[in-house]
């Protein structure tokens, strides 16, 4: 499946499997990619009874709503926006289906996750019923079949929803791939962003069929911004949906490099990042900033050994070679300390439990923005003189990616 942007492609990569390249050079702040995802579907337990969230869009709800007149559970932001799920995600089988799941004793009883994978398994069946073209495309995303756990005690639970003939679509093979797909490439819709709350969870998860060739690094050189409940601080092409994703470059980039993002906040340390790799990709990262990391002690921090690098770099007597370091990119150095450091002083969030990353806005024509963008709290800042411009938007995290 071919990336629908004329500066990206997709390749093969030795080591990595499918990833994307530029095709062109890159600039800092360029809108590479916009994507829509085919199947969303909510993180709401079975045992609440509704939500703060818009069951379709997945908007912030207010004081006015409209519910589902079938179940009268499921919430939605207007007229529209229900008409749309009726037609949709919140057909007349998805109705009944978790009309049933949610009286289901065994279902009930299981943690959140199991839960959540039976949402996203109707959400699926229902693709493969509405959108058999858009399912063929969840097919063919990364993710093999496991017949694990997960697999055999939901299949029988979601096979006994569908009726003939769509029963006979749907082999316990065929689920347990299903959930392998989801769980490899399923980015995840956040809650909004409070200076308070240093845990964000998500309200929804989605697969985003072409945002998922993007392979992981810990020193991503672009980040995914979604504005769920606001608009963005910058024009972007006519009839943009709330839910899709924009990734735009964090800093130059030069034709056949490889795009990366990062699958979770950057702020977090080796061990953990490896760790969370390993469990939910099943991979162990080597990328520069892992390898210069993998020498560090145990305790050694990220925040401890950035404060470290800032008073080495302001020592510095040679302001030559000062200037030289900030107009190279991390991966352009030698120098083992440099991608920590630039990085996360240039591009990491300041913001009270934000961690988010910085890109600057799109460029105009020729000429390059200077305004910086937080993809987690939406904070605008100049680049030049590190002061506010403004402050809002919304963005999220990576859950899960190809």
């Amino acid at each position: 499946m071919a990336v629908p942007s004329s500066v990206l492609k997709v390749e093969e990569i030795l080591g990595r499997g499918r990833g994307i390249v530029a095709s062109q050079p890159l600039k800092a702040g360029q809108i590479i990619l916009t994507d829509s995802p085919i199947l969303l579907y909510p993180t709401t337990p079975f045992s609440h009874h509704s939500s703060s969230f818009c069951d379709h869009c997945f908007k912030s709800l207010h004081s006015s709503f409209v519910s589902c007149s079938s179940c009268n559970r499921y919430r939605f932001c207007d007229s529209t926006c229900l008409s749309k799920a009726l037609n949709s995600s919140h057909s007349t089988w998805v109705c009944q289906a978790l009309s049933q799941l949610q009286s289901n004793p065994l279902l009930l009883q299981q943690p959140l996750e199991r839960q959540l994978q039976a949402r996203f398994l109707v959400a699926a069946y229902n693709l493969a019923i509405t959108t058999p073209s858009n399912f063929q495309i969840l097919l063919s995303l990364q993710g093999s079949p496991d017949n694990d756990e997960a697999a055999n005690f939901l299949h029988p639970i979601i096979a006994s929803l569908l009726s003939h003939p769509h029963n006979e679509l749907f082999s316990l093979q065929l689920t347990s791939s299903l959930l392998a797909k989801d769980k490899l490439n399923a980015f995840g819709l956040m809650h909004p962003f409070s200076e308070t709350d240093e845990n964000r969870s998500v309200r929804a998860y989605g697969i985003y069929p072409y945002a998922s060739f993007f392979n992981h690094d810990c020193l991503p050189n672009a980040c995914r911004f979604d504005y769920v409940d606001v608009n963005p601080p910058y024009d972007v092409a006519a009839g943009l949906s709330n839910t899709d994703f924009v990734i735009r470059m964090i800093h130059d980039v030069p034709q056949g490099r490889e795009i990366c993002l990062s699958y979770f906040p950057v702020n977090e340390n080796y061990s953990s990042r490896q760790k969370r790799l390993l469990e939910d990709y099943g991979f162990a990262c080597n990328c520069d900033r892992c390898n210069v990391e993998s020498n560090w002690s145990d305790n050694e921090s990220v925040e401890g050994n950035v404060e470290e690098d800032e008073e080495e770099d302001m020592a510095m007597d040679d302001e030559e070679e000062e200037e030289q370091c900030e107009n190279m990119e991390p991966s352009e150095t030698d120098n083992n300390d440099f991608p920590h450091a630039y990085f996360f002083l240039k591009y990491m969030c300041d913001g009270t439990n934000c961690w988010g990353t910085l890109a600057p806005l799109p460029p105009q024509g020729d000429t390059l923005s200077n305004v910086m963008e937080c993809n987690v709290c939406g904070k605008l800042k100049r680049d030049d003189d590190d002061l506010n411009v403004d402050d809002k938007g919304q963005s999220g995290e990576v859950h899960m990616e190809d």
